[in-house]
């Protein structure tokens, strides 16, 4: 209600309570959404700033690399006179520069430092997208989300702590991300299981499977065939219940279906 404040009647406004939850879990959704943005956008700044730092030492280097090159170039042309009186005759003493060797020593050992730094933050950079969960594990479609639901088999609501993607029974379920194979065999209700250790936190998870095509131990790459689609265990259909664990708990698998990771 709302009561101006004048003599003018109080305006009544009325909602379902249901859409007051609606729009509040759309505008949630939003936040969290813009900031997990924001995090991938200071992150890409980041390293483009260090790179940009590397990439002013590398020039700072090849000039010193150059000067000392053109040095070079003028000792070389000097010796080749053949003799004393020419080297002094032809000798340029123009330039009062001296080479600091030392300096230039100090120079190279920062530059090869600076490249070893390169060379470990993108490695780094590296492991840890190849480590990141990307992309769908079988191509199909989602027919029930994370979060609460009715469970489709006991109609208990529960907490579904991963996807269920559908599709032809025996197509291939592949691994969204490096890894190691750290259980692949029977689960009870999950049925034919696989679980995959990315390292930086991660692990996911591969449920009904059919037949299983790794072994525990076994290293994987994104994209390798791990399993073969199936509806084993508490399962109502052909296919897969696919789960992303961060650092000890599930996480919400659709940013990581969709490659924004």
């Amino acid at each position: 209600m709302l009561i101006p404040h004048s003599n003018a009647k109080p305006l009544r406004v009325k909602s379902p309570s249901i859409g007051i939850v609606a729009s509040l879990t759309l505008c949630i959704a939003g936040i969290v959404y813009l900031f997990s943005i924001a995090i991938h956008v200071l992150e890409y700044n980041r390293m483009k700033e260090q790179l940009r730092y590397y990439s002013e030492q590398f020039s700072e280097v090849k000039t010193t690399i150059e000067s000392l090159k053109k040095a070079e170039r003028e000792f070389t042309r000097l010796f080749s006179l053949g003799s004393k009186e020419e080297v002094l005759e032809n000798l340029d003493s123009s330039d009062k520069g001296s080479i600091d060797l030392e300096g230039l020593k100090d120079q190279i050992k920062a530059a090869m430092e600076t490249t070893g730094e390169i060379k470990d933050y993108l490695s780094k950079q590296k492991d840890t997208y190849l480590s990141t969960p990307k992309g769908w594990p079988v191509e199909g479609h989602m027919t029930s989300p994370f979060g609460n639901r009715k469970n489709p088999v006991s109609g208990k609501a529960e907490f579904h702590s991963g996807v269920d993607l559908a599709a032809e029974p025996g197509k291939s379920v592949r691994a969204t991300a490096d890894g190691i194979v750290i259980f692949a065999g029977w689960s009870g209700t999950n049925g034919n299981l696989v679980v995959l250790q990315h390292g930086f936190g991660f692990s996911t998870l591969y449920a009904h499977n059919k037949i299983l095509a790794v072994k525990v131990g076994q290293k994987v790459k994104r994209g390798d065939v791990i399993s073969y689609l199936g509806s084993t265990g508490n399962s109502t259909g052909p296919h897969v219940h696919y789960e992303v664990w961060s650092s000890g708990k599930p996480a919400n698998p659709d940013k990581y279906l969709e490659g924004r990771a």
